[in-house]
């Protein structure tokens, strides 16, 4: 088979559609087309169902693109072996984290690590799932749960903590709660679906000293939602420290009460453990986490 074309059917499998596709490659809707026409005359079986929504795999096109994900991330790691081949780290570095941590802690430290480091090219992705690390999908996370994979490497980098808060208004209307029991009479502001937070028990609020059952008066699958609804007086949450540091119109309720230690990992694959870029960006994220008070 030609790798050529094996190349553009990775793409369009990635992509979705041949239009998509062609922009990634610089190529045409027509030409990229014509490529995995010939390639499926050459192995004999359709690759994709053409839909009018796109592409879908066919059994045959799913078998194959495994074995060109393999392909692709076996280069991609080639690649950047050959690249640090020099004492300075250097070559492409894909991070991902939770869209709250990665969109203010990271985006307040990463400018100091681009400086330091101007060989490494740097891409942020920021999401509340996980982000394949195994089929390159980003080269190192930083997670608030250990990693569930033993093909992971995982170092804990730091702990980080959560607090009650409110709104300066809020409080004067309704009253400071004085202890935990006292959140029974309070408006409660959570995360969304906790099954599908990065955070594992992040709506401990909704438990602690809880004499009856609580129900939020809002519900929000945005970390940075739960702030904005806590600033405009709707009610009490709990916050991770760093996201609230920095901000006005916003006060700790409970400042004796101790929640939830959150810790943060370092995760990354055995393929990139000898990767000089990962652990000077490692290294960088414990220098950066032990400057910090959270």
């Amino acid at each position: 088979m030609d790798w050529d074309k094996l190349r553009i059917f990775h793409t369009v499998a990635t992509a979705g559609s041949f239009t998509h596709a062609g922009e990634r490659l610089g190529l045409s809707q027509s030409a990229v087309s014509r490529q995995i026409r010939t390639l499926e005359e050459s192995l004999q079986t359709s690759l994709f169902n053409r839909h009018a929504r796109g592409l879908i795999l066919t059994d045959e096109g799913e078998t194959l693109y495994e074995t060109t994900k393999d392909v692709v991330s076996k280069i991609h790691v080639t690649e950047q072996k050959i690249l640090e081949g020099t004492e300075r780290p250097r070559g492409n570095l894909k991070i991902t984290t939770t869209t709250s941590f990665g969109s203010t802690w990271m985006m307040h430290r990463i400018k100091k690590f681009i400086f330091r480091y101007p060989d490494i090219k740097v891409q942020m992705v920021v999401a509340d799932k996980n982000y394949d690390l195994l089929t390159r999908q980003a080269d190192v996370a930083i997670r608030f749960h250990p990693a569930e994979h033993l093909d992971l490497i995982q170092k804990q980098v730091g702990t980080f903590h959560h607090h009650l808060y409110a709104s300066p208004g809020y409080l004067n209307k309704n009253g400071r709660p004085k202890s935990p029991e006292e959140l029974d009479d309070h408006h409660l502001i959570t995360y969304g679906d906790s099954t599908t937070s990065p955070i594992r028990d992040i709506n401990w609020v909704l438990d602690i000293g809880a004499k009856v059952k609580r129900i939020p008066v809002l519900q929000i699958n945005s970390i940075h939602g739960v702030l904005s609804a806590v600033k405009s007086g709707l009610g009490i949450a709990a916050l991770p420290d760093y996201l609230v540091q920095g901000s006005t119109n916003i006060n700790r309720v409970l400042s004796d009460f101790q929640g939830p230690e959150f810790p943060a990992y370092f995760v990354y694959t055995q393929e990139l453990r000898n990767s000089k870029r990962i652990a000077a960006f490692r290294d960088f994220i414990v220098e950066e986490f032990n400057k910090s008070s959270f």
